[in-house]
């Protein structure tokens, strides 16, 4: 249970004094500067288990750290720092330019990282733009990651994008109902009669991902033609391109191929796209092939894709409105179905 901050008397006003770093010390048996250094982020000279401790008693106790330091940082800083999953994506890099357009309309500057979707490269990226004391920091995809959940426990100015935040879904969140856009990509087979479909997809960490296939077996189910769990191919630890033409060289392999390939992201669409076409598969043989993004190229590379579209250019001015406050924690975006099946 958390405790209620303290009281004390000054000048005759009974003033509220929130609960002290060292009352945290104690509850987890460790010095202060062990505290110190796991609330901002600088956690890898203690265990495990002590940086466990120590957020349990962060949680228990109720503690926040003082936020004279934050609010002075936020009036001074111009930078704003971006760390993206995937740089490689179009889809993101898109992202990534309508935040960069919206902050220097606002006389703002963006620091931009490249995570490579790894949990120590973020935290590299978190800690040392931290030092820099931008005004607030967007995770374009964050995985879950020690020093994320010291920042978030510190009260640190996060937003995330795209993704929700790992290990607390209360977290500023900008993006689409993926969910619901799972639910109509499967619509968008279904109304044409085919349930023959295979779901291919990245890693599970993603909360865009999960929500995806989420929507995706909900809608199959409730019209009867529920997936079986081998419809859904993913390959462990591999890129978006390679996941999907290794699902390509796999469905080749079996007897039949299906008449509908889903796929989480448009990257993974053009690797199994590549793959069938690698096998010698004319146009009039291939799968029908959906993808999530429509990323600005598809147009120029990929006439042949139909894509669930994420509207890239509302995500600068949301960013912006969030940082300046005059947003809710939340806000949801919206998608739509680019056709281009019959092109």
């Amino acid at each position: 249970m958390s405790r209620k901050p303290e009281k004390s008397v000054r000048d005759g006003r009974v003033t509220e004094r929130g609960v002290s770093i060292r009352a945290v010390a104690a509850r987890a048996q460790v010095s202060i500067a062990t505290v110190s250094r796991v609330v901002n982020g600088v956690a890898n000279m203690a265990s495990p288990e002590t940086v466990a401790r120590v957020r349990a008693a962060i949680t228990e106790l109720g503690y926040r750290p003082s936020s004279a330091g934050r609010s002075l940082r936020q009036r001074q800083s111009r930078l704003v720092a971006v760390i993206a999953a995937n740089l490689a994506n179009p889809a993101m890099t898109a992202i990534a330019a309508s935040v960069e357009v919206a902050l220097r309309e606002r006389g703002l500057v963006l620091a931009l990282c490249d995570s490579h979707d790894r949990a120590e490269l973020q935290d590299e990226y978190l800690l040392e733009m931290r030092s820099h004391l931008v005004r607030a920091t967007v995770l374009l995809g964050a995985v879950a990651s020690p020093g994320l959940a010291a920042m978030r426990d510190a009260g640190e100015p996060l937003i995330f994008v795209n993704r929700r935040c790992p290990d607390d879904d209360g977290e500023p969140f900008i993006g689409i109902d993926n969910a619901k856009a799972g639910q109509d990509a499967a619509g968008f087979f279904l109304a044409r009669g085919l349930t023959d479909i295979v779901v291919v997809h990245g890693h599970l960490g993603s909360s865009a991902t999960v929500d995806r296939l989420g929507g995706i077996g909900a809608a199959f189910a409730a019209a009867g033609a529920a997936l079986s769990p081998e419809r859904f191919l993913t390959s462990a630890g591999a890129e978006h391109l390679e996941i999907g033409h290794r699902a390509a060289a796999a469905l080749l392999a079996g007897n039949t191929l299906p008449a509908g390939i889903i796929c989480a992201s448009d990257m993974i669409a053009f690797g199994a796209h590549r793959g069938l076409v690698e096998a010698g598969l004319a146009p009039g043989a291939m799968p029908r092939l959906l993808g999530f993004d429509d990323n600005p190229l598809n147009p120029w590379v990929a006439p042949w894709l139909s894509s669930v579209r994420i509207p890239y250019q509302a995500y600068g001015d949301a960013v912006v409105r969030m940082i300046e406050g005059t947003a809710p924690r939340r806000i949801i975006l919206d998608h739509e179905i680019v056709d281009r099946s019959s092109r």
